[in-house]
């Protein structure tokens, strides 16, 4: 008893052990924290004065600006009370609940526990299970959705995006923590932009983004997204970075192609900078600050380590110890500008290259770039003037385009900017600026843009421009009356947008993105990602669906109508009303006409395949009188409903008026309708044949004929195959279910 009495104090001694643990660290973090006191705000602040007082407290506390030791943990503070009073839903939270492990949200407590009872809901905090508080590197990345769309978005085009998707329970995304600090310090200074994305709290953002599971990390460049899918290890993050690039961003050069490339810079109308460096592979800051600067300078690479690199190295006297970077405009032979240091930083790159992104007299291609040259006035010191020379591509204009260089190279003023367009491919543009003036290019006019929506003051320099010493001379001075009196610029004008020279074509686009989309399907489909799939499968099987889905209902339905070929033979000045009449209630037929006198042996042919078409007395009394007279049958007005695939065929015999005899008025559909005795009785009635037949009516009875063709109750005639038709001029369609052929009475016939 006394051993058992022992066990249950020890257990009891363990299980208060155990509490203390668990409440211990809850005690122990008895200080509150209060996010209103950290911001500074009342607990009745707008979400205005929270934004504003937050943006003001994160400049002055940022590690990165504020160098005292609490700096960062009050910055951590910052934003963690932002994220809270940010969030309504937290917020509320909060002023409910007051400060528990975090701010966790009890009202979105799982449901599973509040099964029981509305009012009871499992408070987590019972047992505290301890949750690392947010990494500094976290917080400063965190994205929200309006941030994402407003400046992420329009930033993704100059520079890709690396996304981490996370959560605060994702236990999971612990383990790959030190890779990703790891990978943000290592890619973050090269310039690709590092986010963050808590699917708790921004759940609009991740279901924009696509992403539904944590941990997930996904690419972004020019807007679009790409999921990552291997291994979670740093290499394998820089090299997906990279694969974001677009390719041929950098040019490799060697001493056969460096000529080329430098003297290029007239059809791309942009600066050229070589890199020289020892490593084989383009280095990724390189290919980083191509992308950024893609729509202004064209970038190539230089392998020092290769022996085809040697003469270009040698050419240019380049320190093989420190990678080097060369900036060339309009003169290919000396660089504009030079770098050279052993520690590459994008600091000193993004500004060696920003410094130098246009030419000395580049040609307006585009809108975006006339804006950057010609900026719009905004005070009356900083008034920038544009130079533009109206030129053309012509042999005749090239020593005119190159005095308005060299005297544009002698420019030291900052207010001018010169700047040259071709007539032909900007030709709105031309119109507008010399319609006052009865002049032709080339012409030199001076300009000054005063709104962004394209309204201007211009001249044109008097004189013209031939590129002589006068005119060099003339225009100087009246760029000189021009910076002392604004007023020179008497014209006004509202300029049109310009035509985008480079634009490519709209096939081009569209195959460009039809490839990226099936790239990215592709890229899906190999790694699985069915979540994501989901819509554009849907769309696929959806269509497949429908497309199956009418082929097998025409197939069913081509089965079910009478797919035939109906012919007639006429004699009549009026058959086609009669025949068109009687089928307005089908559209399943197809009609046609055939010449008695050139088809005759084709019908006798059709005839004797299908000996059961013809009552067999009339027959045989109709091939007696044939031998004894012409040995020609008379098929005229006669109809026959083909079916080409199944081989069978319905006759419709003409029904005359006047002396004939029953044998001629007999048709399938009186073999339709009568039995075989009545048929047989008007065979055996029918012996005189009439000597005269009045034409007349002959189609009195076809409509209902149709009638009982459509209802299928016609007798069948099959044939073991349809006989050749010689002078048919067109080809016989029996594989196919409608078709119409038109038989005509003679040669002469008008119908």
């Amino acid at each position: 008893r006394r051993h058992k009495s022992q066990i249950v104090f020890v257990s009891c001694c363990v299980w208060a052990i155990l509490l203390l643990a668990l409440f211990g660290d809850s005690l122990a973090s008895a200080p509150e924290f209060d996010p209103y006191k950290v911001l500074g705000v009342s607990r009745h602040a707008s979400q205005a004065e929270i934004k504003k007082v937050y943006k003001r407290l994160a400049r002055e506390w940022h590690p990165d600006k504020n160098k005292s030791p609490g700096a960062e943990d009050m910055f951590i503070k910052i934003t963690k009370s932002y994220e809270i009073l940010s969030n309504e839903e937290r917020r509320a939270n909060y002023d409910r609940f007051g400060q528990m492990d975090e701010n966790q949200n009890f009202a979105r407590a799982p449901q599973g526990f509040r099964h029981y009872h509305d009012s009871f809901y499992f408070d987590e905090s019972f047992f505290h299970f301890p949750r690392t508080s947010r990494d500094f590197t976290d917080s400063k990345h965190l994205f929200h959705y309006n941030q994402y769309i407003n400046e992420v978005l329009p930033d993704s085009f100059k520079r890709p995006y690396l996304i981490k998707i996370t959560s605060e329970w994702c236990f999971t995304c612990i383990h790959i923590e030190p890779v990703w600090k790891d990978t943000v310090q290592e890619l973050e200074p090269l310039g690709v932009g590092i986010g963050v994305v808590d699917i708790g709290y921004e759940r609009q953002l991740a279901n924009h983004l696509g992403a539904h599971r944590t941990p997930s990390i996904l690419g972004l460049i020019n807007g679009k997204v790409t999921f990552f899918h291997y291994a979670v290890v740093r290499e394998h993050l820089r090299q997906f970075v990279e694969s974001l690039l677009p390719q041929k961003l950098v040019e490799k050069v060697t001493d056969n192609s460096y000529f080329e490339f430098l003297n290029s810079w007239h059809e791309e109308n942009k600066p050229r900078v070589l890199m020289f460096d020892v490593a084989s592979n383009i280095p990724l800051l390189y290919k980083l600050t191509a992308f950024a600067y893609k729509d202004y300078v064209r970038f190539g690479y230089v392998d020092m380590g290769l022996t085809e690199t040697s003469k270009v190295v040698q050419r240019f006297n380049i320190n093989t110890y420190a990678p080097t970077m060369l900036l060339f405009k309009e003169n290919t032979d000396k660089p504009a500008d030079v770098i050279q240091a052993r520690g590459m930083k994008k600091q000193i790159i993004d500004e060696f290259v920003s410094n130098n992104r246009f030419l000395l007299v580049p040609r307006l291609v585009n809108q975006k770039l006339f804006d950057e040259l010609c900026p719009v006035k905004q005070f009356h010191r900083r008034r920038k003037y544009c130079v533009l020379l109206v030129t053309g591509e012509g042999e005749q204009f090239v020593s005119v385009n190159e005095a308005f260089f060299d005297f544009a190279s002698s420019n030291t003023k900052e207010v001018l900017r010169f700047a040259y367009v071709y007539q032909r491919q900007q030709q709105p543009l031309c119109d507008t600026l010399l319609k006052k003036e009865d002049t032709t290019p080339p012409q030199v006019i001076l300009l000054e843009r005063r709104s962004a929506t394209g309204r201007v003051l211009y001249r044109t320099v008097t004189g013209g421009w031939n590129g002589s010493d006068d005119d060099k001379h003339r225009l100087l001075e009246q760029l000189e009356l021009l910076q002392r009196d604004p007023s020179y610029l008497t014209h006004d004008a509202m300029l049109p947008e310009l035509n985008n020279e480079f634009a490519s074509m709209f096939l081009i686009q569209w195959i460009n993105t039809a490839y990226d989309y099936l790239a990215q399907f592709y890229f899906d489909l190999l790694y699985s990602n069915w979540r994501e799939m989901m819509p554009i499968l849907s769309l696929i099987f959806s269509a497949l669906f429908i497309l199956f889905g009418t082929v097998i209902i025409q197939a069913f339905r081509s089965c079910i109508e009478h797919p035939l070929l109906s012919t007639y033979i006429l004699q009549q000045t009026n058959p086609k009303e009669t025949i068109l009449t009687s089928s307005r209630r089908s559209q399943t037929l197809h009609y046609s006409f055939l010449n008695v006198d050139k088809h005759s042996q084709w019908m006798d042919s059709l005839m004797e395949s299908a000996p059961d078409a013809r009552p067999s007395d009339c027959l045989d009394k109709e091939e007696e009188e044939e031998d004894s007279t012409s040995n020609k049958s008379d098929y005229t007005g006669h109809v026959l409903a083909l079916n080409g695939h199944k081989k069978y065929f319905c006759l419709f015999r003409p029904v005359f008026t006047g002396e004939e005899t029953e044998c001629s008025r007999w048709s399938d559909e009186d073999a339709a309708t009568a039995g075989p005795s009545k048929a047989s009785r008007s065979r055996s009635s029918s012996r005189q044949k009439a000597t005269t037949l009045e034409i007349h009516h002959k189609l009195d009875r076809l409509g209902l004929w149709m009638e009982r063709l459509m209802e299928g109750t016609l007798p069948r005639h099959y044939v073991p195959a349809w006989p050749a038709v010689p002078h048919l001029q067109i080809s016989w369609p029996l594989g196919i279910s409608r078709s119409t052929l038109l038989f005509q009475t003679s040669a002469h016939s008008t119908h």
